[in-house]
């Protein structure tokens, strides 16, 4: 689904750039990452697409599987729009496709695109598909976070609590997370307990975690070239995805009036 199939808004006119004002009432911290992040200066990002190429993997004992993907992520509504694609094998594709829009999340996976993998609504994805909102932003486009329903509240000089209420439908979905920074600004690490991991069938809520490995630089816009993504497990983490962003084509392309 793209973001003309989604019908998602668009502005009519360009959005202010941030100022030092925007962000003055905002804990040391968060100041600290947004100034890492460039926000300052800038018109404020309302949304934003992204290319992906990495691999997956579905269990621990499982190798890691070559794979594809594209997002797109809206701030005048809160809205995301995901495809990956998986290869097995290398040669037979498996999709996966999340969604999150009005308050609600679905999941929604394919072998070859027509034979059912997968397929999950509710609560637990309404949440989860929230909080995976809220990590894109962080990493990607913190700007879209300035004019949402955002607290952020200081941990220690390296870290803050931010937390996203979306209350689109009738019963509002509240999400939080800790941001931890390195001596830049910079987030090392986006860590939440408000995802949920599929165990037998049901959703089961887990620690998760985006380590970000690297960092790079696009046409002054700081983004992580090298992510991972990790489970929280009893025993030990797993670390179930692992992203590289391209630096060719402008892979993370911030929308402006026309997407």
């Amino acid at each position: 689904m793209t973001r003309d199939a989604a019908d998602l808004p668009v502005p009519t006119t360009e959005r202010a750039p941030v100022s030092d004002a925007d962000i003055a009432d905002l804990p040391s911290p968060a100041r600290r990452y947004l100034r890492f992040m460039r926000v300052l200066g800038r018109p404020r990002d309302w949304s934003f697409r992204a290319r992906f190429s990495g691999r997956f993997r579905m269990r621990p004992d499982q190798r890691w599987l070559r794979c594809t993907g594209w997002q797109y992520n809206s701030g005048l509504e809160i809205a995301r729009v995901f495809h990956m694609r998986i290869d097995i094998a290398g040669l037979i594709p498996m999709y996966g496709h999340d969604i999150y829009r009005h308050g609600r999340g679905h999941m929604h996976g394919t072998l070859l695109g027509l034979i059912p993998l997968a397929d999950g609504s509710g609560p637990a994805y309404d949440i989860g598909e929230l909080v995976t909102y809220l990590n894109d932003a962080i990493l990607l486009a913190p700007s879209m976070l300035l004019d949402l329903p955002a607290s952020w509240h200081a941990i220690d000089n390296d870290s803050f609590e931010i937390t996203l209420t979306d209350a689109t439908n009738d019963t509002a979905n509240t999400v939080s997370a800790v941001v931890t920074l390195d001596e830049r600004g910079a987030p090392t690490t986006f860590t939440t307990t408000d995802r949920f991991r599929d165990v037998a069938g049901t959703p089961v809520r887990t620690r998760w975690s985006t380590p970000v490995v690297s960092w790079t630089n696009e046409n002054r816009r700081p983004h992580p070239a090298h992510a991972s993504a990790v489970w929280h497990l009893t025993n030990e983490p797993f670390p179930y995805a692992d992203f590289r962003f391209s630096t060719k084509g402008n892979p993370i392309q911030p929308a402006r009036i026309r997407p």
